[in-house]
């Protein structure tokens, strides 16, 4: 698990307009990477390239290459089902499929793909995903109820969990936090910083804060004005983007000056 991600040359599309240009980063495995930058820049459009998401939009396509461990998942081909299995996304809102239960909710994508397997092997993934996500302890005595019972700082866990029960080789977050509380907000960073021992993490936010305390590096992405695309203005480790940025609209972001 864990694998390099490379985008060369990417351009993104949503029918004829160009929503985000030539985007060059490459993101190395077990780390952390945080998309910041103004709404509207693209940052999230780009997050969703990333597993072929942003394609259940009619007329949203890519050109360019986007290479996971050296396999361009855009080459002719590439299931983007496939792709998806390989890189989770965990969304802005917490979304636990509301009528199933907690167990159902972390076998959820085993079954929606027909796989089969041993009562002693689905309660092996359950574990082992609640686990990963610091969950287990809190319901494991409930494991029949419904997920959407849970708090909302644990419905996020428990879709993390969701994503981790497939054995992705990268997480990507759209802001994951911004719908919980700061004790919730805590708990999810704190667990972003264990997962990247296993899995390669990028997540788009917008508290800078949050950037600085679970980023080992953040790309700062900007636009030029409305019906422009948006662009990759600088990459680099997490303490040089705050403390010593390259590039004067990185500067004037991080230091609050605009956006």
């Amino acid at each position: 698990m864990s694998k390099r991600i490379d985008a060369i040359d990417l351009n993104v599309y949503y029918g004829s307009f160009l929503a985000v240009e030539g985007v060059n980063i490459n993101i190395e495995p077990r780390s952390v990477t945080a998309f910041i930058g103004p709404s509207g820049c693209g940052k999230t459009t780009f997050l969703r390239t990333i597993n072929r998401m942003h394609e259940v939009l009619p007329g949203a396509r890519a050109e360019g290459q986007l290479l996971l461990d050296g396999e361009d998942i855009y080459e002719s081909g590439v299931d983007p089902v496939t792709v998806r299995t390989m890189i989770g996304m965990v969304f802005q809102r917490p979304n636990p499929f509301p009528t199933m239960s907690i167990r159902d909710n972390i076998l959820a994508g085993y079954r929606l793909n027909g796989t089969r397997m041993s009562k002693s092997k689905a309660d092996e993934i359950v574990e082992r995903s609640l686990k990963g996500a610091n969950l287990w302890k809190e319901v494991k005595d409930r494991l029949d109820k419904p997920g959407s019972g849970l708090s909302g700082g644990q419905q996020q866990r428990l879709c993390i969990a969701r994503t981790i029960a497939v054995e992705p080789d990268v997480i990507l977050m759209d802001e994951p936090c911004s719908a919980l509380d700061p004790i919730s907000t805590l708990a999810i960073e704190d667990l972003i910083n264990e997962l990247k021992d296993d899995y390669t993490v990028v997540i788009v936010t917008h508290n800078m804060q949050q950037a600085a305390r679970v980023a080992d590096k953040t790309a700062f992405f900007n636009i030029a004005g409305t019906g422009k695309p948006g662009k990759l203005i600088e990459y680099d480790e997490t303490n040089v983007i705050f403390n010593n940025p390259a590039n004067k609209q990185t500067e004037d972001y991080v230091s609050g000056r605009f956006g």
